[in-house]
């Protein structure tokens, strides 16, 4: 096992921790294990996130630009081994080399107004990336998935970076999510690309789960297309909410900043409701002057005549400012994210909304295989203890949709990643299963992961890592 190292210039205590990097490659054969995890838990936790904030003497500037490292948990018969690896990339060795040579999320390398017109039309390496979240494919292999239309597929049991993945169609595209969905009738994976033009386009796309083609399902023009980090999918329809986070895109070839600092927050635009049918491809949309925002859809489905669309909101843009490393690492207050739900009635061409719970709820979750894009009642998510934004996301929450109810798991100095549901073999409810989550104690320096009872939200077992793991985005669980 390797020594761990992190940066010397980030704050050692609280949740700053999280923002520091990770250097080493472990690999540990057991972990050690408090409590007793269910007999019938047995498969890998896999995990994405940022654990390499800089290159040499500079530093990338938001929680989003890390460089990706990926983490496995593998369960069995009570026991946990860990190990974790770089996903390896153009943009990781460059930044090993000491240097920026690609463009993340809001860091963008020195270059002049003729160099960047160079290198957007001309066929350049892309970075790789991908440390936003993972998807299996159809032949033992997995996918890191970030916002730009490529994956990097890596060997689940190693994490040895295979190598990107190409597509075998014309479909093309800018900008995609790392949220694709799984179509809840066929299992056909589905997500959208945005292509950036005079007249832009939502191309929403199907893929059959053994397949590199992609299927064009609809294309829908956008005048100023917004920032969308996730989408939601039903039975019938995918769910594309366009926020009044929006960009011209002539602004990236002028305007020399990196690509989110592109975006205009513009409320008097209010928020579109687009929905496309899964099956015929047809398109419908509701514009609301509700202006609001979201990274991420808990669930969607249909009710009665109305769309149902539950997300976790913010009142604006701000929420993306916040999370440049120089703030999270000051400890800047935080927005709060809010559990909503949007009631969307095409025919009438309105939409309504109330508050899902008083808890706040981000990074969200649910028993994904079963209500998926059908109705449902759990939401699992991290929160805030305090509803202030004073402190770091440090709790696990579960909601009841229907009632409101809330229960939550914290410590104190702990900071708690995405919840990941898994069902129990033979579930009798929704909630009958496990949740595990990656979380950072401050305070011994070094993460665990925890393992709750799915229906009573309390703590049955966790594993202790030797180290701290940098705060991730998402993952997911394989059984075995």
């Amino acid at each position: 096992m390797s020594t761990r190292t992190h940066s010397d210039d980030t704050p050692a205590t609280g949740f700053a921790r999280g923002f520091a990097s990770l250097e080493s490659e472990v690999e540990v054969a057991e972990l050690p294990v408090t409590g007793e995890l269910p007999e019938w838990l047995s498969g890998e936790l896999l995990r994405n996130g940022p654990a390499k904030f800089e290159a040499g003497r500079r530093r990338f500037r938001h929680w989003f630009d890390g460089q990706a490292m990926l983490h496995r948990f593998a369960i069995a018969d009570g026991r946990v081994a860990y190990r974790n690896r770089f996903l390896d990339s153009p943009a990781l060795r460059s930044a090993r080399d000491g240097r920026i040579r690609y463009a993340e999320f809001a860091t963008d390398p020195c270059r002049s107004l003729f160099a960047r017109l160079f290198t957007r039309f001309r066929r350049s390496e892309p970075s790789a990336n991908a440390c936003v979240n993972v998807v299996p494919n159809g032949d033992d292999t997995y996918a890191a998935l970030t916002e730009i239309p490529m994956a990097v597929d890596f060997d689940p049991h190693t994490l040895e970076t295979i190598g990107i993945s190409g597509y075998d169609d014309s479909i093309g595209g800018n900008v995609t999510t790392a949220h694709p969905h799984q179509a809840p009738r066929t299992g056909d994976l589905v997500n959208y690309v945005l292509r950036f033009s005079r007249q832009s386009e939502y191309r929403i796309y199907r893929q059959r789960p053994d397949g590199r083609t992609r299927e064009l399902l609809a294309s829908v023009p956008t005048d100023q297309p917004g920032y969308l980090h996730s989408f939601a999918i039903t039975e019938d329809h995918v769910v594309l909410v366009e926020f009044p986070f929006v960009v011209n895109p002539l602004a990236f070839l002028l305007s020399g900043k990196p690509f989110i600092e592109n975006y205009r927050w513009r409320p008097e635009l209010g928020t579109r409701f687009i929905v496309i049918g899964l099956d015929d491809g047809s398109v419908r949309s509701v514009r609301t002057e509700e202006a609001f925002f979201a990274f991420h859809h808990i669930n969607s489905y249909v009710d009665g005549g109305e769309l149902v669309v539950d997300v976790c909101a913010y009142p604006d843009s701000g929420v993306v400012d916040s999370f440049y490393l120089d703030r999270l690492r000051s400890g800047a207050r935080m927005p709060v994210p809010a559990p909503m739900r949007y009631r969307v009635d095409l025919d009438a061409g309105t939409a309504r909304s109330h508050r899902l719970a008083e808890e706040p709820l981000e990074l969200p979750g649910i028993s994904y295989g079963h209500r998926n894009g059908r109705p449902y009642r759990c939401a699992y998510g991290v929160g805030m203890r305090g509803h202030d934004g004073r402190d770091f996301l440090d709790q696990l929450v579960k909601i009841d949709v229907e009632d409101g109810r809330s229960s939550t798991w914290y410590e104190g100095g702990c900071y708690p990643g995405e919840p990941v549901f898994v069902p129990a073999p033979e579930a009798e409810a929704e909630d009958d299963g496990a949740v595990l989550s990656v979380v950072l104690d401050s305070a011994a320096g070094r993460s665990f992961m925890l393992a709750l009872d799915g229906r009573s939200f309390t703590e049955i077992a966790r594993a202790e890592v030797p180290h701290a793991i940098p705060f991730g985005f998402h993952g997911q669980f394989s059984s075995r």
